[in-house]
């Protein structure tokens, strides 16, 4: 088979593209089943290495034809860097909690299924509708992170002023105060850490009130701005 079709079958490029998005999606999900148990049933086992061989055939087919990908680099270029690049990374880390020798080597600090877990981002490759949104976040990005700056500038002074006008035994330093704000920024409130005094009482509140706010901005942005892109994909299909 030549590198070109290889290429197109893997990149959504062809009409077979749709049926390899799929396998892709259905082994993922195999593969991560597991991980909604605490024991390990052999069933699991096979799963695995099943999940593994197509992930590296996968893995290997995307290096191959990297620098198809990149047509406006060297083909040298383009394959050396292919494996520093962020998907081939959780490609790569993906893999490795199933041989053997990094399994036994990465039990040793717990994080065996922790790596597995990347697995789930895969899906953004093999996903359409995930194309579309990480498309959109890279569109208004700088509309999001002027909001993630102001989020973050308004927890900090928030807990400033919490900590400094709550005398009670709750807020024993100043990360319990941040912890509280960020818990009221987003309007989830676990209880755990809360004001007693009247001021503090009404700082809440008023932090609830314009946390909501904050929270709504990127909701906005994102999704007028997906909805932008969708039409924008229908009409060029069109």
């Amino acid at each position: 088979m030549k590198r070109e079709t290889i290429y197109t079958l893997i990149n959504q490029q062809s009409k077979y593209s749709k049926y390899y998005d799929w396998v892709m999606l259905v082994i993922i999900v195999i593969s991560i089943g597991p991980l909604m148990f605490k024991a390990d049933y052999p069933i699991f086992y096979v799963f695995d290495k099943i999940a593994v061989v197509v992930f590296i055939i996968d893995y290997v087919l995307r290096w191959l034809t990297a620098d198809l990908r990149r047509p406006n680099k060297p083909a040298w270029k383009a394959i050396l860097i292919y494996p520093i690049t962020p998907m081939a990374i959780i490609d790569l880390l993906s893999i490795l909690p199933s041989f053997s020798m990094a399994n036994k080597a990465l039990k040793l600090f717990r994080i065996t299924r922790l790596l597995k877990i990347l697995r789930v981002f895969k899906f953004i490759r093999y996903s359409k509708h995930f194309q579309v949104l990480f498309r959109v976040l890279h569109k208004e990005r700088k509309i999001l992170w002027t909001v993630f700056a102001i989020a973050l500038g308004y927890i900090f002074v928030t807990a400033l002023i919490m900590f400094n006008v709550e005398d009670s035994a709750m807020f024993n330093d100043f990360f319990d105060a941040l912890y509280w704000s960020t818990t009221t920024l987003t309007t989830v409130g676990y209880g755990d850490i809360y004001p007693a005094t009247d001021l503090g009482r009404f700082i809440s509140m008023l932090s609830s009130i314009f946390g909501v706010a904050i929270i709504a901005l990127p909701s906005g942005v994102i999704t007028a701005s997906y909805l932008d892109q969708l039409k924008e994909e229908r009409n060029n299909k069109q």
